[in-house]
């Protein structure tokens, strides 16, 4: 199966690629997807597959300055020059808003992996009555003194190189780091997956492993910090179903001790419909790493309950 092809126009000023996966039974629900950095929405093509077998009805976008979606100034590893998170944000509003006019009334769950976990977060804290379910994996909302170290960086980077151009000392403070906390690694990749051919598929995809912009690193940092402060988390429904997900030897979320922590800040935030799973063992990248199939059909679940849910039925 392959993806169906499309492009919106976005009030933003991008011209966003989409990529839908219709439901393969009786729709009953749509599924966003927001993919992580330095990657794009056709990688998610086996888990679209598998969510259409259960009625959802998928759709994932390539965010500015990845994929194939282009926007004003465009460069690769760039939100935008200026405002790239509103964008962001309001390209995730544009593409909710058409998925809605193809299936009205049907409800809708926003997913996000990594960097896309941060987008949707932000994303339903912007609008939140837009979404019926939020999926938050391998996002790490918690970056500690690291990360204000990390922005202090980014700063004097700004200030002498300007923000359009990579930022190699964030570079091995992140994806460097956690390319060597693997001891045995074959490539700076392993820390994505213990499967080694996704690990080769990521590596040899030209679309994926790039180096990212000062500008996208403190948009980053800005949606970490920003995201998870509790005034903002208590915009949320309290009875948002949320859904969490993490690895267990993720190092990008200090191996899902992140992802634990936004749970307990959830729950702290009123928040009564929180689920955190840490996959003993897995890495970063769940939906292709050896634990895909326990992950997806727990997620399934999940998904199915979000949809009765939404429509009255018990759970």
């Amino acid at each position: 199966m392959t993806f169906e092809e499309r492009r919106l126009a976005s009030p933003s000023g991008a011209d966003l690629a989409i990529y839908h996966m219709p439901a393969t039974t009786p729709v009953r629900g749509l599924l966003l997807v927001n993919h992580g950095v330095a990657e794009h929405g056709r990688r998610y093509l086996n888990f679209a597959v598998s969510m259409a077998a259960q009625g959802l009805a998928v759709y994932v976008h390539d965010h500015r300055g990845h994929g194939a979606t282009r926007s004003p100034a465009h460069l690769q590893g760039r939100f935008a020059p200026d405002g790239g998170l509103d964008a962001v944000l309001e390209d995730v509003a544009a593409v909710r808003n058409w998925a809605a006019s193809d299936h009205p009334g049907l409800p809708i769950i926003l997913f996000g992996h990594s960097m896309g976990g941060l987008v949707a977060l932000n994303a339903a804290e912007r609008d939140p009555g837009l979404y019926d379910g939020l999926a938050v994996w391998n996002a790490n909302f918690h970056p500690g003194l690291a990360g204000r170290f990390g922005q202090g960086v980014l700063a004097v980077e700004r200030m002498l190189k300007g923000s359009d151009v990579p930022s190699p000392i964030l570079a091995r403070l992140t994806f460097g780091a956690w390319a060597r906390s693997i001891a045995e690694r074959r490539t700076d990749f392993d820390w994505l997956s213990h499967d080694p051919m996704e690990v080769d598929r990521y590596v040899a995809d030209p679309l994926c492993g790039f180096d990212v912009t000062v500008s996208l690193w403190i948009e980053l940092f800005r949606m970490s910090y920003a995201g998870a402060t509790l005034d903002r988390l208590r915009r949320l429904p309290p009875d948002m179903p949320v859904n969490l997900v993490g690895g267990g030897e993720d190092p990008a979320t200090e191996n899902g001790k992140a992802v634990s922590w936004l749970q307990t800040r959830m729950k702290k935030a009123g928040l009564r419909q929180v689920t955190a799973t840490i996959y003993p063992g897995a890495r970063h990248d769940t939906l292709n790493d050896t634990v895909r199939a326990r992950a997806e059909q727990a997620f399934s679940a999940w998904c199915r309950s979000v949809v009765e849910r939404s429509r009255g039925a018990p759970d």
